[in-house]
């Protein structure tokens, strides 16, 4: 890579690492439903003039229904989870638990009819990723915490359903639309959800959550989407799926550092077996490495160039 690709890999593998803090911080004053409003809504301000200006808003609201789908199982089901989830798991773990994401991939691929050819290689990352996460729930998570994993599990269940919607009914559509749409349409969601259940906090937030929300919005949802496409058109499609494997590693040293989570023993265990079975996971035989070369797009304005489409 050269050095433009290294700084947006690194940049935006910073902006998808540290979600899983700012998450932890904001809900120590604030509710789950006021962090997915707060989040969704300046997050929405942030992209729709830029979606407006570059008329691509109005193909998006055309195709609405596979838009609420995605909405429903990419940002509101999922962000709420993550939210609560977080009110009892370390940030750290929530997001190395998210790295399973290509393993349940691989699963819904077969639910759906549409199989992958797996290698040898794949079954094993399949095998490694779940003895990883086996020992991070059984042996680094508490068993008053299960209902928290239990939660993870719909976030993950959700993340790796919102690609299968994209790829399906919206490949050809403006990601940036797709992700201002979203946005604006959780955050509408989320106003009488917050008002009817008393989620509004009744004092000025500190200023740590109040900047844990902005960068949760700014950094990890709008800013994180351009510098996705930017790397994308720097070194393409598939080498930019690795972010995957280096964002839970960013989460590990964000709440290491400033939250001041115990690592221990099973959470590097986990670590190592989790990511290195979703990368064996998601690595294609050379055969199907030349066909998605050769299928990818030209440009990186749909959608589904990517596997993670949508920052965290």
């Amino acid at each position: 890579m050269n050095r433009r690709a290294i700084l947006l890999f690194a940049g935006l593998s910073v902006a998808w690492g540290i979600p899983y803090l700012l998450i932890k911080v904001a809900v120590g004053e604030l509710d789950p439903a006021m962090v997915v409003l707060g989040r969704s809504a300046l997050g929405a301000l942030l992209l729709l003039p830029l979606a407006l200006g570059r008329k691509q808003l109005l193909p998006v609201l055309r195709r609405w229904k596979p838009l609420l789908a995605y909405t429903l199982v990419e940002i509101v089901v999922p962000w709420w989870c993550l939210s609560s989830a977080e009110q009892h798991l370390p940030s750290s773990t929530a997001g190395l638990l998210l790295a399973v994401i290509p393993l349940v991939g691989v699963a819904i691929a077969f639910l759906t009819g549409r199989p992958e050819r797996l290698s040898g290689l794949n079954w094993t990352g399949i095998a490694l990723g779940m003895v990883g996460v086996a020992a991070l729930v059984g042996l680094d998570v508490g068993g008053s915490d299960l209902g928290a994993v239990g939660l993870i599990g719909l976030v993950v269940l959700g993340y790796a359903l919102g690609p299968v919607i994209l790829a399906r009914w919206m490949s050809d559509l403006p990601g940036i639309g797709v992700v201002a749409a979203s946005l604006a349409v959780t955050a509408v969601v989320y106003v009488p959800v917050v008002l009817l259940t008393g989620g509004w906090p009744t004092a000025v937030p500190s200023a740590s959550v109040i900047g844990s929300i902005v960068a949760l919005a700014a950094v990890c949802s709008a800013g994180a989407f351009v510098l996705m496409f930017a790397l994308v058109a720097e070194i393409g499609p598939v080498r930019a799926t690795t972010i995957t494997y280096v964002n839970p590693a960013v989460a590990i040293v964000a709440g290491v550092v400033v939250l001041h989570e115990a690592v221990t023993v099973w959470t590097i265990v986990g670590f190592a077996l989790v990511v290195g079975g979703a990368a064996l996971v998601t690595r294609k035989r050379r055969t199907d490495a030349v066909e998605t070369a050769a299928d990818a797009p030209p440009a990186p304005e749909a959608v589904a160039v990517v596997e993670e489409p949508c920052p965290r």
